[in-house]
């Protein structure tokens, strides 16, 4: 007898769970229906999340369009030559970065506004000299000192095609190109039509140089670039590119190969003579060895200046050759005493910066 009860029991238990398949009553389990509301929340508020993380990546520029739609700007726009353009960069306080040609001949077809929300820059008649990039940011100012808002920036590059002008116009019918050991060399041929096919050629011996894409790369936003430039790469070099049509020829490069230490200016002081009689005329020289891509500054000083003795100061340079292919910038600045007095004996001080750094040399002038 106590079997059949056991059996009674176990499938009593077994069957247990069959009975919570029931229907529930209006009301009876309440956890389930808030459980329900909550899944949908969690992906809500990551898409939230994502949605603030690209507004901050996005950029601040825009291309206003027609009938006031706004777009947004790729990496590169194509435009025709003689099309105007406006774009507009959030901000209340706005820098703008455009071709510097634009800048150099002071340009009325560009105007750049500044307005309470956005800074406006519209270009006008655009011409194939108008390719290149175009930038804004914002800036964060406390007082005087302003920075570069490095979360709200916006850049394009903007192609001005013209068939007529497949190469991006320059002033000069000639360029020189420094090749530098410790850095890449550019020859900037760029185009104005991304899609041409450009090739570089070396003028003598007559010859098509090639692009392997390690040594030497083509990068249409830049030109030709030479990532390693060694004295072989010297010599007179010109693009060809071709784009439907005849093919057109860049202006020439010259690429002259420097070797000259970094650091601060190598300077040497020399005055025509150190004695000098009343009424002479003396000349003062300091000279600078450096590279043929680096500027100097002159800076002087000399006894008769606290009394405001008028001097003459002329400063030049030129390049000379080395040999070897090696090419270096002389820099020259000239002081010029007439009618030399006795207040202007004494120390003649030469101070010649460059972005390394500052040399000082001096020499002294007596009187006879």
């Amino acid at each position: 007898n106590q079997l059949p009860c056991l059996l009674f029991f176990i499938l009593l238990v077994i069957g247990q769970p069959a009975k919570s398949k029931r229907p529930k009553e209006p009301g009876e389990n309440k956890i389930k229906p808030v459980n329900k509301k909550l899944k949908p929340k969690t992906p809500k508020m990551k898409e939230r999340e994502s949605a603030d993380s690209s507004l901050k990546s996005q950029s601040i520029l825009t291309q206003v369009m027609d009938k006031g739609r706004f777009q947004k700007l790729a990496a590169t726009l194509s435009l025709s030559a003689g099309q105007s353009i406006e774009l507009r960069c959030k901000g209340s306080n706005v820098t703008w970065n455009y071709p510097s040609y634009l800048d150099t001949f002071k340009d009325s077809r560009l105007s750049i506004k500044q307005l309470d929300k956005y800074s406006q820059l519209i270009l006008s008649n655009s011409t194939a000299a108008d390719t290149g990039e175009y930038s804004c940011w914002l800036q964060l100012c406390n007082g005087n000192k302003c920075r570069k808002d490095e979360t709200k920036t916006g850049s394009t590059y903007i192609f001005f095609t013209d068939k007529e002008e497949l190469f991006v116009p320059t002033p000069s019918y000639f360029e020189i190109v420094y090749l530098n050991p410790d850095r890449p060399a550019v020859i900037p041929c760029r185009v104005t039509t991304p899609s041409a096919k450009v090739t570089l050629h070396r003028e003598f011996p007559a010859e098509e140089i090639e692009t392997d894409g390690t040594d030497i790369i083509y990068d249409v936003k830049k030109g030709f670039v030479y990532q390693h430039p060694t004295s072989d790469h010297k010599g007179i070099v010109y693009c060809k590119a071709e784009s439907q049509g005849a093919p057109q020829i860049s202006i020439k490069y010259h690429l002259l190969y420097v070797e000259v230490p970094k650091g601060p200016p190598s300077t040497t002081i020399a005055a025509s003579s150190n004695r000098a009689e009343v009424s002479d005329s003396i000349h003062v020289i300091c000279t600078v060895l450096g590279e043929p891509d680096v500027d100097v500054n002159f800076r002087w000083q000399y006894p008769g200046q606290e009394s405001e003795r008028p001097v003459i100061i002329q400063n030049f340079w030129r390049l000379i050759d080395r040999g070897t292919g090696h090419t270096t910038r002389i820099s020259k600045s000239v002081l010029l005493v007439e009618d030399f007095e006795a207040r202007d004996a004494g120390n003649y001080i030469c101070r010649a910066q460059n972005l390394q750094g500052e040399t000082t040399v001096a020499t002294k002038v007596e009187l006879n």
